[in-house]
């Protein structure tokens, strides 16, 4: 390392000097020696001092017993490149480290060594500077410009014996509001080799590339110290740590050691003036980082820009309420401007955090939603989409949100195959691209960019390391207008945030209801579209989905309707469904869909039929795999069950959430046993936590054997020649997935496939796999079973001359509340016309009660459509009991009122 090559360098003598210069622009003081001579003199013995400890960590002293650990004569000692070995050469200057003598048999180096000594020792004894000022210098630690862990220490050390933490608040005000400065704190000291980068790269340096680049990094690192080069910091940041780092770290890594980070909180966030300066830090940091980020396109050029995020994030009183109004908005919305890569870098990195880290990071931007929320009056001409803290703090928590899956329990691999065939478009299409009505997503659903750049799925994730439901914000939901924000959605325009993009952070009622926009604006569409049709081609108008059936013969007259539309033009299956009975005289505004699907339900899940099998234990349906029916019945299944998403009707259909699953992409494992078939698990779970021989205890192969819908035994090889091989200790494993694969995917892969179809004929263009969870799928699907009749008491509104304190209004919730689970459910039924509670519980549900003249000996009756019990005015509580348990058992069929 030529001393002639480097430039002068002004910094205090070893023994006095132990704070550590930085990688960040800095602020510079006058010098306080006046002499110039004995300033070049101090120069000097630093430049030699800092040769030295290069030598040291490149050569060695020769000594093979040394004991230095920053000597490479030492045993196990790791050698450090040359780009390396200048910048820990000045960290050891800084920090007055020990310098080995050189040993006898190291001659070349000898000279060099004692020539360094002697300018050192001749520096040191000319200085002129005050020791009182040595010191000031030191205590005020002005040159520290990037922080370690030791720095930290060793300056709250200096404060408490002088009981002064002045020092340290301004350090951390510097280094904490400097983006540069931030970004080099805390670095982690193990570093890849010269050798392990070269076989990554598949690079071939040669030695003098090495030389040149050591000679330019330990001049850039001495320059440090000069006035005269303020920006030299940034170049060693770029230089060394700029390129080599983000080389040798995983895509899960960063520069910055998170462990010490955080003992470095610990110790200073107990002081309520240290905390102070984090947070006035904090403000001043975050609109420099936003516009860095916005417009100078800093992580492209240094990845390590991503330090400054973790070591924010590490603070631990982020949520407290003296952040939530200025400084964590600002830094929320500086995080939302980082590019999809580093988003997803740092899903990456908190996914290896504990559940305790990760819930304090949801519960960090959930408190500042909420404070957002409830300190101002949002409507639907404030709208909360238009502010900028709670879009940047939702914008921030889907970061959190893809860590908590990422960290969770993942099953990437049992994904379902893709329908062979596409599912067909309308004919109507030309005339949709003339009128501008082009659909939006023929390609498929939506896919969230994080999500793609991630390469996972939220379905993939089996338990996430916190429930789902800490991400809900249930204030937010209160005041979000759904309509709006599905607008926005659609839209997607970049001045426009819909909370849509983020599903996790509502709620399923909330998110049905946008669904229900979805599907009501594209009934609206093909009306429009049909009804061009017909000025322009004289067809006969058709807008609705009509379905006329026969009670007695429901399923026949249903499905061969519904296998026509399928096959003629499936697009009408997204018109709105108009069902009408023969022979009755019901106008469907809804409540006839509802009991038509109820009775299509009642019909297709009849175990007589042999479509699905039913399991006397667990209350649930499953596909027979040995069922007579044709693929097309099953098909014809899954349209049923999407036009009831579709048409926003609930299903009393049992199926176990392994079917959800699988209609969201993922296949069946050991796992859904527990669910689908708890005692096939229980056995094979049993069979896994086997102690003894297995082979010769079970005596067991790979032939499994099942019953049919006759009772007949049918076997199966999980192998082939199955019967020939014993299950033993090493392979059981593969026996039970195996076994679990037959049962829940190969045994009913045709069946499920065209039941697949169907729902999806219906549900390709919805955003339903974009909203919704498999276990919110079954809620969409079945309702809640929770029948809450408190709360519907709660929401039920009067009219006609009834209200809340009405004599006969209190007899009747007292009958009401008084009835079994299954009048509770009859009542429901001659009500609403279905049994289950909409998505949110009986709470949403918003029943009217009416009058319906005075003392008479009708029954009530109801508009099924509308929700509404047409109540007259009995004269007692026992005649009211009597009529209304009469109208809600023998209640069948629709008539005019």
């Amino acid at each position: 390392m030529n001393s002639d090559e480097k430039e002068d360098c002004e910094c205090a003598p070893p023994q006095a000097e132990t704070s550590s210069a930085g990688g960040a622009d800095r602020e510079h003081e006058e010098p306080e020696i006046e002499n110039p001579e004995a300033s070049r003199m101090k120069r000097a013995a630093a430049k030699h001092l800092i040769e030295r400890y290069y030598h040291q960590l490149t050569e060695g002293c020769g000594n093979e017993s040394c004991s230095n650990s920053w000597c490479a004569s030492s045993v196990g000692f790791s050698r450090m490149d040359n780009n390396e070995a200048a910048v820990k050469a000045l960290e050891l200057y800084k920090v007055n480290a020990k310098l080995c003598d050189p040993h006898p048999s190291k001659k070349g180096t000898a000279s060099t060594y004692q020539e360094s000594s002697a300018h050192s020792n001749s520096a040191c004894s000319n200085k002129k500077m005050n020791h009182k000022d040595i010191h000031s210098v030191r205590d005020n630690f002005k040159d520290v410009n990037y922080l370690t862990e030791e720095k930290v220490y060793e300056i709250l050390d200096t404060c408490g014996e002088k009981e002064d933490y002045s020092p340290l608040i301004r350090v951390i005000g510097r280094v904490f509001s400097s983006a540069e400065g931030l970004v080099q704190s805390f670095r982690r000291s193990k570093l890849h080799t010269k050798e392990e980068l070269k076989s990554l790269q598949g690079k071939d340096e040669d030695k003098d590339e090495d030389e040149k680049e050591a000679a330019a990094s330990s001049t850039t690192a001495m320059e440090e110290d000069s006035p005269t080069s303020s920006s030299s910091s940034s170049r060693l940041g770029e230089c060394s740590s700029g390129e080599n780092d983000v080389q040798k770290l995983a895509p899960d890594e960063v520069s910055v050691d998170i462990e010490a980070v955080r003992r470095v909180y610990e110790r200073l966030l107990s002081n309520d003036k240290i905390e102070a300066a984090f947070l006035n830090a904090l403000v001043y940091l975050s609109p420099n980082v936003e516009c860095d980020l916005t417009y100078h396109n800093v992580y492209s050029r240094d990845p390590n820009y991503l330090n400054l995020f973790v070591i924010v994030m590490e603070n631990s009183n982020l949520h407290s309420p003296e952040y939530l109004e200025i400084a964590l908005p600002q830094f929320c919305k500086a995080m939302s401007k980082l590019p999809l890569a580093a988003q997803a870098k740092l899903a990456r990195l908190w996914s290896h955090y504990s559940a305790e880290q990760i819930r304090r990071m949801v519960e960090t931007f959930q408190q500042l939603i909420t404070y957002k929320v409830i300190s101002n009056e949002f409507n639907s001409r404030n709208l909360v989409n238009d502010d900028d803290a709670v879009v940047a703090a939702t914008k921030c928590l889907k970061i959190v949100y893809y860590a908590n899956v990422l960290g969770g329990d993942l099953d990437m691999e049992h994904n379902e195959e893709e329908d062979e065939e596409p599912i067909p478009e309308s004919s109507d299409l030309t005339l949709q691209e003339l009128l501008g009505e082009e659909r939006r997503n023929k390609k498929g659903p939506r896919v969230d960019p994080l999500e793609t750049e991630l390469g996972i799925r939220t379905s993939d994730c089996r338990r996430p390391l916190i429930p789902f439901e800490e991400f809900v914000n249930e204030p937010l939901n209160e005041v979000l207008e759904m309509d709006k924000d599905y607008t926005f959605f659609k839209v997607e325009t970049e001045n426009k945030f819909s909370f849509m993009t983020c599903p996790f952070i509502l709620n399923a009622v909330t998110k049905n209801l946008g669904l229900y926009y979805d599907n009501r604006i594209r009934m609206y569409s093909e009306r429009r579209i049909t009804v061009l049709y017909s000025l322009v081609q004289g067809q006969q108008l058709n807008p609705y989905l009509r379905l006329k059936v026969r009670r007695d013969h429901i399923i026949d007259d249903a499905l061969v309707r519904l296998e026509m539309i399928a096959m003629e033009n499936p697009a009408d299956l997204k018109k709105q469904l108009y069902v009408e009975f023969e022979g009755e005289q019901g106008v469907d505004e809804g409540g006839v869909s509802k009991e038509f699907f109820q009775l299509v339900v009642e019909e297709i899940f009849n175990p007589d039929i042999g479509m699905f099998t039913y399991d006397e234990h667990t209350k649930l349906f499953w596909f027979n795999p040995s069922s007579f029916e044709n693929e097309g019945q099953y098909t014809l299944i899954g349209i049923v069950l999407g036009l009831a998403i579709y048409n926003n009707c609930i299903l009393d259909v049992h199926f176990p959430m392994v079917v959800y699953r699988k209609l969201m992409g993922k296949k069946g494992t050991f796992r859904d046993l527990a669910d689908a078939n708890p005692v096939l698990y229980q056995s094979l779970k049993e069979l896994l936590e086997y102690e003894g021989s297995v082979e010769e205890d079970m005596m067991i192969t790979f032939q499994i054997s099942h019953t049919d819908l006759f009772g007949n035994a049918l076997m199966y090889d999980l192998r082939e020649n199955g019967d020939k091989i014993p299950v033993t200790n090493e392979n059981r494993k593969e026996f039970v997935a195996q076994y679990s694969e037959y049962i829940l995917n190969k045994s009913v892969e045709k069946q499920f496939k065209a039941f697949r179809r169907g729902f999806h004929m219906v549900t390709n263009e919805s955003p339903l796999k974009y909203l919704f969870r498999p276990e919110e799928i079954e809620l969409l699907i079945c309702g809640s079973r929770n029948l809450d009749f408190l709360a519907l008491e709660e929401t039920t509104e009067y009219d006609g001359g009834y209200n809340r304190d009405s004599r006969i209004i209190k007899e009747f919730w007292e009958t009401l509340h008084s009835f079994g689970e299954e009048q509770k459910r009859l009542f429901l039924q001659f009500t609403t016309g279905t049994d289950r509670a909409p998505v949110g519980g009986l709470g949403k549900l918003k029943m009217i009660i009416a009058k319906n003249g005075p003392d008479t000996d009708r029954l009530p009756t109801s508009h099924t459509c509308f929700n509404v019990l047409l109540l007259p005015e009995y004269n007692s509580k026992e005649k009211l009991r009597e009529r209304l348990l009469k109208a809600i058992t023998y209640a069948k069929g629709f008539g005019m009122l």
